[in-house]
């Protein structure tokens, strides 16, 4: 896809004009899809496609248009030229964009990450063969996916990766399921039976009648998985410099100093973890990292493009919604295997869902519990724990109420398929409260 998406480039760049600018963003993938359901296949499939996106810049005024590819050059040359003559003849009428910003100075990369993934015959076999038995319900997502960038005045740039999301749940009934994942570059089976008999071990829990308790403050173990969904209601505008600056930032607090959170704390944007391309749509290339919260306090700020030639400032390639692609927040030194010793008596959190700011200047969320929550007595699940609603902010959660981080991290790719698989990760490790507030 290198060379053709290339090809098409310098093919489009010879029919500018004048001082027309062009930028070219390519996406593509090559995966395969398997959907599970009471431990056997349901529908297996495969999909190939590529998607070119045009910005035809002429005097500050831009237009867009995006469009698929068949694969067939000529075909694809005789459609890019129609959708340039298209975008061409409505710059005229477009007005000046004064927060028009792209790369001018030519930054190339090259970024080919191999992994090892399994043949679609070697992962069914896989996951039936431990699921033997098992209500298993879910999808796996596994090929290479393809990000490129070309612009008219000489820049390249690709990126290429292997990647594989395993996101499934064991049913006991109705709706009591443990919920897990397995992703990353290299296929291992090994990993998917130490995951599925570790649900399989906590489904007899699930079989005992659920616990209801009183509103109130408990001590909690958040899994890797809750603490990632908590980070990413924040990640919605949290690390936005425009919403900094326009002071409409959920962790405007932090930003201010007038809150902070745990010295244990550190939130970055870590490019080389992910599977996100290094450089953005308009050819500015990000830094390998960007640390965003230090030891609790806030220290940086995704900025666009736009949102730097509005208020002056300098890009780091963040993309326009300004949301990281590529999260990390740093272990601690809790040992995961003895979490249950630490925990003591209070709540095991396997899964948020459904979470949405309650406060948005206090930084207060709010969700529900869900799939495998239990209740820990003396460091041993005692029953679940039916569905419960929190609220509360993260200040308090990831902040005096927080005991630590686990020592090991878990690797998760998002599962979001709208359209094409998705290349944003997170790299988490679980988290220890000593309170988190549930309400109902």
């Amino acid at each position: 896809m290198k060379d053709y998406f290339f090809d098409l480039a310098d093919f489009a760049i010879s029919k500018l004009t004048g001082t027309e600018v062009l930028l070219l963003k390519f996406e593509g993938e090559v995966s395969d899809f398997v959907r599970f359901n009471h431990g056997r296949v349901r529908q297996p499939l495969s999909v190939r496609q590529q998607h070119l996106a045009l910005t035809l810049i002429d005097k500050q005024r831009q237009q867009r248009m995006s469009f698929a590819l068949s694969g067939n050059k000529t075909e694809d040359c005789t459609l890019l030229l129609q959708q340039l003559n298209t975008i061409r003849a409505r710059i005229p009428s477009i007005p000046i964009d004064p927060y028009l910003l792209y790369a001018t100075a030519c930054c190339h990369t090259d970024q080919i990450r191999r992994g090892v993934l399994p043949t679609i015959e070697q992962a069914i076999g896989d996951i039936v063969d431990q699921a033997m038995g098992l209500d298993l319900v879910g999808i796996l997502s596994s090929g290479p996916v393809y990000r490129g960038f070309a612009n008219s005045l000489g820049q390249r740039n690709w990126h290429e990766v292997d990647s594989f999301l395993f996101d499934w749940s064991i049913y006991h009934v109705a709706d009591k399921a443990i919920k897990m994942s397995y992703s990353g570059t290299h296929w291992d089976r090994s990993q998917i039976s130490q995951r599925i008999d570790t649900a399989r071990e906590q489904l007899p829990y699930l079989a005992k009648e659920a616990m209801t308790i009183a509103p109130g403050e408990y001590p909690a173990y958040l899994s890797p998985v809750a603490v990632d969904e908590l980070l990413s209601l924040l990640n919605w505008g949290g690390f936005s410099a425009k919403e900094q600056h326009t002071q409409q930032s959920v962790l405007q607090a932090l930003i201010n100093k007038a809150q902070s959170l745990s010295p244990a704390i550190t939130l970055r944007e870590n490019t080389l973890l992910g599977l996100a391309p290094a450089f953005d749509s308009v050819g500015f290339v990000r830094p390998d990292v960007i640390t965003l919260i230090d030891a609790g306090q806030h220290a940086d700020s995704l900025i666009s493009p736009r949102t730097a030639q509005e208020y002056g400032l300098q890009t780091n390639g963040a993309n326009e919604s300004e949301t990281m692609q590529s999260l990390e927040l740093l272990p601690g030194n809790l040992d995961r295997a003895t979490i249950m010793h630490h925990l003591d008596e209070g709540i095991y959190v396997s899964n948020l869902h459904y979470l949405n700011f309650s406060d948005r200047a206090a930084c207060r969320m709010t969700g529900l519990t869900r799939f495998a929550t239990f209740w820990v007595k003396q460091g041993k699940i005692v029953a679940p724990l039916n569905v419960m609603r929190f609220d509360d902010s993260l200040y308090r959660m990831l902040g005096d109420h927080l005991v630590g981080l686990t020592s090991d991290s878990e690797w998760m790719l998002s599962s979001d398929t709208y359209g094409q698989r998705s290349v944003r990760s997170s790299h988490v490790p679980g988290a220890l409260l000593s309170k988190l507030r549930l309400t109902l």
